[in-house]
């Protein structure tokens, strides 16, 4: 189904002599260097288009389910929601597995990238809507969706119990952001797509701030490193095992 949700960002400047306003009208600064200041409001209209799929209902925990993003790569872009079948959980979900958790498989347009914004309205609304545990948010995703699952951690590093990123990437300059963060990172030895030194470098970031990454190499295996990592048993179990630790007390938790 088609969200549509408003998500609101507040932009506040810092304190400075603005701009005087005498008799309504603004006065013009005159020549010369002024030190100004600006208060706005910035209003984002968010859609997105999703597979859900739920787990049985007795097995709901009294806390409730655990809820795992899976973002797409770059192949699966577009209004066919079919395309997120083909790799990763969504395939797994689609061919009969249950899962112990709420799986969530968005889909972004054709020529556009992940968007923290839009990934965190969704799951304001998903919590808010479902009998989820907002301490068991989970997120991993492949190529450009590993980029994506790296990213929405850094934006918004108080929101996930943990991340798996399969051939992405992130912004070392802001690892320090999720030393807090469990994260378990794959990558093929031979990716000639997204050279597994960009994601080394996130790695190392992380391990120099403290943070605790597991990072599986798969020596022979090219960009497809999301077959072996969905594959393994152990990643899900691993996921399961993650809460939040220091979860948010905000109204956006």
């Amino acid at each position: 189904m088609l969200q549509r949700r408003r998500f609101l960002l507040q932009a506040l400047a810092t304190a400075g002599a603005g701009t005087t306003v005498a008799g309504g009208a603004a006065v013009v600064p005159a020549a010369g260097e002024h030190v100004q200041s600006f208060s706005g409001r910035i209003v984002k209209r968010i859609a997105l288009r999703y597979l859900l799929w739920m787990p049985p209902a007795a097995s709901k925990p009294s806390a409730g389910w655990p809820l795992l993003f899976f973002l797409h790569g770059s192949g699966e872009r577009g209004r066919n929601l079919a395309k997120l079948k083909t790799y990763g959980p969504a395939r797994y979900a689609a061919a009969g597995r249950q899962f112990p958790f709420v799986l969530v498989a968005p889909q972004v347009r054709e020529g556009m990238a992940w968007d923290s914004d839009a990934l965190e309205a969704l799951r304001i609304d998903l919590v808010a809507r479902l009998p989820i545990d907002p301490d068991r948010v989970l997120m991993t995703g492949l190529s450009m969706g590993g980029y994506g699952s790296w990213n929405y951690a850094v934006d918004y590093p108080d929101r996930l119990a943990a991340i798996a990123p399969v051939c992405g990437a992130g912004d070392s300059d802001r690892a320090e952001r999720i030393k807090h963060l469990p994260v378990w990172a794959f990558h093929g030895a031979r990716d000639d797509v997204v050279p597994i030194a960009d994601d080394q470098a996130m790695v190392d970031a992380l391990k120099a701030a403290g943070g605790s990454v597991r990072f599986t190499v798969y020596p022979d295996v090219g960009h497809n490193a999301w077959e072996p990592a969905y594959a393994d048993p152990a990643l899900y179990v691993w996921l399961m095992a993650q809460r939040r630790s220091s979860p948010s007390h905000s109204s956006s938790a």
